[in-house]
């Protein structure tokens, strides 16, 4: 038995007035064997925010990032304690289904990893796989559209192989692929660190116009993306949260001492 993600109505936040709470993290631990690299970590995700998780390399951002849709179930000596609530589910209750969560939460990659296919095919596939036939090339040029790659590959190019774009396209491409299959949230894990400026900017450009639709978390290394872009930010350090909070707040008057020396440069 599998249980609907769409039933239940998110409940408001108590943590900032006029945010909606979509996303929660309670008590977040997740070791790899006997190695704990997420330690107790509680976190909001607002609606339509765009939420960043900084922190020096080995801190545990990524390992968090992938438990809100349960990626790391493909890790054998992954564990996990707490809760993490989706609309007030439960998403690693037991009737709960990991592959309609991934659907719901989808996930951009640190490296854009397009299928060997076409243009086309690459966006088409998931919904095909859901049993999607109809509308299939109104989806396509939607999702292509929304990805802001449309113009790029319109004429004469769908039916390329995905292989031959940029990588700035492909990581395009691959956000397209992700909105193809109609997520409330997107999860980002360092979606840039492989790409030029230019291929950078058009990325947060893009984050900006998707979070009128959707509810973006990204994992960034980048302290002056996460500025530029987030609504909310989350510091960690060594598997704990040191500290959540607005962003401009965070980068400008932060409340934790550590916090302030990550953001100023004085380590990490």
């Amino acid at each position: 038995m599998t249980v609907s993600l769409e039933k239940k109505e998110s409940t408001p936040s108590i943590e900032f007035a006029g945010e909606e709470t979509i996303l929660e993290a309670r008590g977040v631990a997740i070791s790899y064997g006997s190695e704990l690299a997420v330690n107790g970590v509680s976190i909001p995700i607002y609606r339509n925010r765009i939420t960043a998780v900084i922190g020096p390399s080995g801190c545990g951002k990524s390992t968090l990032l992938r438990s809100f849709n349960r990626m790391n179930d493909f890790i054998t000596d992954a564990k996990i304690t707490g809760k993490i609530e989706y609309k007030g589910k439960d998403l690693y209750a037991k009737d709960i289904d990991p592959v309609e969560v991934r659907r719901v939460i989808g996930m951009v990659f640190q490296k854009p990893n397009p299928f060997p296919k076409s243009i086309y095919d690459n966006v088409a596939w998931g919904p095909s796989l859901y049993g999607r036939k109809k509308d299939l090339n109104e989806l396509v040029e939607a999702s292509l559209r929304k990805a802001a790659i449309w113009d790029e590959v319109k004429e004469n190019r769908l039916f390329d192989s995905a292989l031959n774009l940029s990588g700035g396209q492909q990581q395009r491409l691959c956000i397209a692929r992700t909105l193809a299959m109609e997520p409330e949230i997107i999860l980002m894990d360092e979606p840039c660190s492989a790409l030029d400026p230019v291929s950078t900017s058009r990325i947060e450009d893009l984050m900006f116009e998707l979070k009128e639709r959707y509810t973006i978390v990204i994992v960034t290394h980048n302290m002056q993306q996460a500025a530029r872009v987030s609504d909310f930010t989350a510091f960690m350090e060594n598997g704990n949260l040191v500290e959540f909070g607005k962003t401009k707040q965070l980068f400008t008057r932060p409340e934790q001492k550590r916090t302030e020396e990550y953001v100023t440069g004085r380590f990490g």
